[in-house]
């Protein structure tokens, strides 16, 4: 199982989020609750925005904990919104290219999860991505493909509505190959100014996701930043971080969030088919 974390508000600098505070998301890496993947070694990656409309990427197949080229820049490069990304990798190689975020424009794309058994309909799956997208897929990873996918249905235009759409394509092709429950996922998707989330599992049980309902829960995260982060300032992660865990407030199972100007909103979420319709 993967882990990530995506904040938006305030410039901080990505130290202040990845490193300072305790049980961070880079602890977690190395050491996390979960006991299919008690480490996260196989690569992460940093995604952030800045002047420039196309967000920064920053990829490693090091673990996270041991890469001195992420502490100095997460030190250096401060941002409004930025996401980050731990690797524990099930079938897709160890690459570059298949860690997360993913991008496109101005898009960013992270997923912890997988689609089931996919070695069986990964053909099928590919061939509907349309043409305009296709020569962005780099790596080999289910979760490019899945964002892929949701930018072929349409995710530029509407991200919840496109997200359903990709799930619910995802599971219709699945079950043509006997496959019942395929879908186990959450997530984090930005255009650089509102923070998207999906937590959902064909099995009624996706991995978990939480987020910061206050401005002052940040704080208490990391009081190094209290001047810095403006009402606004909210965070979503794969797991609680800091030492008071019981601030995170937990995204139901089958929902989507929508973060914009420090405004959440928690909504249900259902996979729909081709015409559009409810599954």
């Amino acid at each position: 199982m993967c882990r990530w974390m995506a904040y938006t508000g305030g410039s901080i600098r990505l130290q202040d989020l990845l490193f300072e505070p305790k049980e961070n998301l880079i602890d977690q890496s190395l050491s996390s609750r979960s006991k299919e993947t008690p480490t996260n070694g196989d690569g992460f990656g940093v995604g952030w925005y800045g002047k420039r409309e196309r967000p920064g990427l920053y990829h490693s197949i090091r673990p996270a904990w041991n890469d001195f080229n992420l502490r100095d820049l997460a030190d250096n490069i401060e941002s409004t919104l930025f996401m980050a990304h731990v690797r524990a990798t099930s079938l897709a190689a160890i690459q570059e290219t298949n860690c997360h975020p993913f991008r496109y424009k101005n898009w960013l794309f992270v997923h912890n999860g997988q689609i089931d058994e996919i070695q069986k309909f990964r053909k099928e799956l590919l061939l509907a991505v349309a043409d305009e997208y296709f020569e962005n897929i780099l790596g080999s990873t289910d979760s490019e493909l899945m964002f892929h996918l949701a930018l072929s249905f349409g995710l530029e235009k509407d991200p919840p509505s496109a997200i359903a759409r990709m799930t619910g394509f995802v599971e219709a092709i699945a079950k043509k190959y006997g496959v019942q429950e395929s879908v186990w996922m959450t997530l984090g998707i930005s255009d650089g100014k509102t923070l998207w989330g999906f937590r959902y599992g064909s099995d009624g049980d996706g991995p978990s996701l939480y987020y910061s309902p206050d401005v002052e829960d940040l704080i208490l995260v990391n009081p190094i930043v209290k001047g810095r982060l403006e009402s606004h300032a909210r965070c979503l992660v794969s797991e609680p971080i800091g030492k008071f865990q019981g601030l995170w407030k937990e995204i139901p199972q089958s929902s989507a969030v929508i973060i914009r100007d420090g405004n959440v909103d928690v909504k249900s979420f259902k996979p729909l088919n081709a015409s559009g319709v409810s599954l």
